[in-house]
Formats: structure tokens, sequence, C-alpha cells
């Protein structure tokens, strides 16, 4: 099945993708950024062209696909090995403790024999004698075989070693992402695995179904990007974020939420407060108004330690146990607690509870401090 020859531009998947419709294939179509479509019988009959979609998302899915085939298996081989030798040593080396304690024992009851034997009836003690020496010898092949089974111990690996042995097989994603690789370059990548690829669209998803070289198939749901959106709009999930965050905290505080949380703009920077400014604008999201939470009957984490004279570390553990009920929108954001919960007879108990573990305080302190008034 021919699939033409590779084409310059930035598209990973031109004369891959064929119309689940009609069977045509799709071209692609550069403006702003580019577009996978179906004209089918539009030029020819002028027809409605039967799909067409953005293709920066789906470029993207398909190269994660033909890379996770193409990651070497030579270190998850590696590592699958020597999980199996160390299954089949240990599974030996408890044959080996069972058949010492064996020989141990065997050795120890021909000792006791030998002992209770007649000296003078030479040939009785002789044998018992005989049997004794054989068990201890035994006993020392099988010291033996465990020191040397012991020395012979693969180091294990620990979580790091495991995380830097599969990093080895990310060479290949290294290679993809370098800036030095041209578009022409992956899309003879993607050619070396990809026959071709079946898309259709059903409502905001794309449907593929890409035939492997070899004859595999693999069956993908992609999210279709909504109108307007490109590859700097910001993720929806951030979006979803802030809009959470805009009813907690000003926007200065939603900013550094979000760059210590790892969080980014669509163009890769990191938030500042006109940023967020930004963002509540297009998305017409209202700004935080103080005393809002008061209003919905939340308060903080230091307005709950007020509340019921404890710390904020005591009132961090009774949210870590359970204890209290909370919730955080994303690591670093404020917690919500409702005014409600504190009021509860529950909680109002355990925090007398830790109240009464309070340490009495130290009466030589309390000297210091009158000397150093004095």
């Amino acid at each position: 099945m021919s699939r033409g020859a590779v084409r310059p531009g930035e598209a990973l998947l031109p004369g891959i993708f064929r119309c689940a419709r009609c069977g045509k294939k799709l071209h692609v179509r550069y403006g702003q950024t580019y577009r996978y479509e179906c004209v089918g019988a539009f030029n020819q009959l002028a027809a409605a062209r039967c799909i067409t979609f953005g293709g920066m998302r789906v470029d993207r899915v398909i190269a994660k696909e033909v890379l996770d085939r193409l990651q070497p298996l030579g270190v998850e081989a590696a590592l699958a090995v020597i999980e199996a030798r160390n299954q089949r040593r240990s599974e030996k080396k408890r044959q080996l403790d069972l058949a010492l304690q064996q020989a141990r024992y065997e050795a120890a009851r021909a000792q006791r024999q030998y002992d209770a034997a007649d000296p003078e009836n030479r040939l009785v003690a002789g044998e018992l004698e005989h049997r004794w020496n054989e068990r201890l010898v035994a006993v020392r092949h099988l010291e033996l075989e465990l020191d040397r089974l012991d020395a012979d111990k693969a180091p294990t690996l620990t979580e790091t070693d495991r995380e830097r042995l599969m990093a080895l097989g990310q060479d290949l994603m290294q290679a993809w992402e370098n800036p030095g690789a041209t578009p022409e370059t992956r899309k003879k990548i993607i050619r070396t695995v990809i026959s071709e690829i079946i898309v259709d669209i059903v409502g905001d998803t794309l449907e593929l179904i890409i035939h492997w070289q070899g004859g595999d198939h693999t069956r993908l749901m992609v999210k279709r990007n909504r109108a307007g959106q490109t590859r700097w709009t910001t993720d929806a999930e951030v979006v979803d974020l802030v809009r959470a965050l805009a009813r907690q905290i000003p926007d200065e505080t939603i900013a550094s939420v979000l760059n210590r949380s790892g969080k980014s703009t669509g163009f890769g920077n990191s938030w500042t407060r006109g940023r967020i400014c930004s963002l509540r604008r297009q998305y017409r999201i209202a700004i935080y108004r103080e005393g809002e939470r008061a209003d919905r009957g939340e308060v903080t984490l230091n307005e709950a330690a007020t509340a019921l004279a404890l710390s904020t570390t005591t009132i961090r553990r009774l949210i870590a146990e359970g204890a209290l009920p909370a919730s955080q929108h994303c690591k670093g954001a404020p917690w919500i607690i409702r005014q409600a919960d504190l009021e509860r007879d529950e909680i109002r108990s355990q925090a007398n509870a830790r109240r009464s573990r309070r340490p009495p305080p130290d009466e030589r302190q309390q000297n210091l401090l009158d000397l150093s008034m004095t």
C-alpha cells in the first residue's frame, strides 16, 4: 500500500491517515497551525468534506504510541531476568537452609548414638563413628554451598537503580525531542512501524485504528481540541484549578501556588499576578473577594487553629488522620475547612484531648525567665 514520499511540513502523519467514511486519504492544510481534512467528493461534486480536525494533539498521541513500541525492551528484559534470578536464588537458599537443618540434626543424632555405644564393642563404635563423620561431611558441604551462594549474591536493586536503568531505554525519546531532529526524520521513524491510520470523528472525539507494520492493530480515542484551541492554549486542568483557587485566594497567591505545583502558561512561562488576571478575564472568572470564604462558612487553617486553641501543626495532624474533614485543590493550596465541622462535638472532644496532652511548663524555664527580667 503506497503512502507516497515523505512530505515537507510540520505535520507528522500526512499520507498515513485514511477517512473511515469514504476511504480516501486525508490532506494537510496549513495556516496558523495545521489541520487534517478529508475532502472526499468535494473536488468532484462540491460535496461537504467528510472530516476535519486539528493535528497537534493527535500527532503527539501517535508519536507517543510509536515511541512506546520502539523503546528498547532490553532493559525491561534484564530487570525481569534479575527478578527471576533472585527468586530462584531465594528458593534455592531456602532449600539449602532446610537441608542444612536436617543434616545438622542427623549429625547430632549420630554423635549421640556414638557417645551411647559401648567403647569395647569396636565394630559397632567404628560403624557409628563412620556414620557420624559422614553426617559432619554432609553438613560441611551444605555450609560451603550456602557460603558460595551468599558470595555470589547479586546486589539488590533499589528503586533509584531501577529508574536509572529504565532511563537507558529513553534514548529514543531524547533523540526524538532533540531540537536537531527534523520533522522529516520523525516521519520516517513513524512510517517504519505504521502502515496507516483509519480515523473518524464521533462527537468531540477522534476514533483511531492504527494498522502497524506486521498486521497488529490498536484502537485509540483522542479528545479533539475545542474551537480556537491551539498549542499555546493553557491546559484545561490549569484553567479549572484557577477557577477553583479564585474562590479561595487572590491572584498573586494563585500565581505562587501554580508555580510551586509546576504549572506553566500555554507558552511555558511561569505565572505572575498579571497573567492570572489575564486568564481570568479570558475565561470570565470572577476575582477573589475578601471575606467570601467566610460567607460560604469556610475557615483557613490558622482560623481553625485559633477556634480550637490548637497549633496549626496539630490541625494538620487532625486532617491527616481524617479526624477533621478538609480538602485542597492542589498541593500548596489553602485548606478548605468548614466552620460547621469545627463546631461538631466530636471535633471539640478531639481538640480538648489534644490540649490535655500538652506537657506542663518547665519550672526551670520559668525561673530562668524570672532571672532574665530582674
